[in-house]
C-alpha cells in the first residue's frame, strides 16, 4: 500500500503525522451551487421563506461547519482557522456559495473550505425544501489552495 498517505503497512486507514511540517499560512477557496425553481429564488430575494433570511443563515452555517470539519471528516486534522468567509449569492435560478478559509498551521484547509460550502448549500436546501422539491446541489469544487 505504499504511496497512500492515509493507509498504514497493513492497509488500515490512519491519520497522517504532520508534526514535522512547518507552520505556514494556508488558504483554500471552494464553491458550489444549488439550483432551484425561479419562483424559489424570487421568494429568497423577497425574504419570504418561513424559516427566515436564507442567504445569511446559510453563510453562518458554513462558518460553523468549517470550524467543525475535523469532527465530521474522520482523518482530517484539527486546524486553527484564522479566517473563514462564506458568501451566498442569489441568481435567477440558483444560490451560489463561495468560501475562503485561512489558517496558520501544518496542514491545509481544503476540507474546511469544502465543508463550509456543502453545509451552506444544505442549509439553503433545508430552508427552502417546503416550497421546492426540485432543488439540486452540485458543482462543488475546490477552486484554489495555497501556502506561504
Amino acid at each position: 500500500m505504499s504511496g497512500l498517505t492515509h493507509v498504514d503497512d497493513q492497509g488500515r486507514a490512519r491519520m497522517v503525522d504532520v508534526g514535522a511540517k512547518p507552520v505556514q499560512r494556508r488558504v483554500a477557496r471552494a464553491r458550489g451551487r444549488i439550483r432551484m425553481a425561479p419562483e424559489t429564488a424570487a421568494r429568497i430575494a423577497e425574504n419570504a421563506m418561513k424559516k427566515g433570511d436564507v442567504l445569511t443563515v446559510a453563510e453562518v452555517a458554513g462558518v460553523q461547519a468549517a470550524k467543525q470539519t475535523a469532527a465530521l471528516i474522520p482523518l482530517c486534522h484539527t486546524v486553527r482557522c484564522t479566517d473563514i468567509q462564506v458568501r451566498a449569492r442569489l441568481d435567477a435560478d440558483a444560490v451560489m456559495v463561495e468560501s475562503e478559509v485561512a489558517a496558520m498551521d501544518r496542514t491545509g484547509v481544503e476540507m474546511e473550505a469544502l465543508t463550509a460550502v456543502c453545509v451552506a448549500l444544505l442549509t439553503v436546501y433545508d430552508m427552502c425544501k417546503a416550497v421546492d422539491k426540485t432543488m439540486m446541489i452540485g458543482d462543488i469544487v475546490l477552486a484554489e489552495k495555497s501556502k506561504e
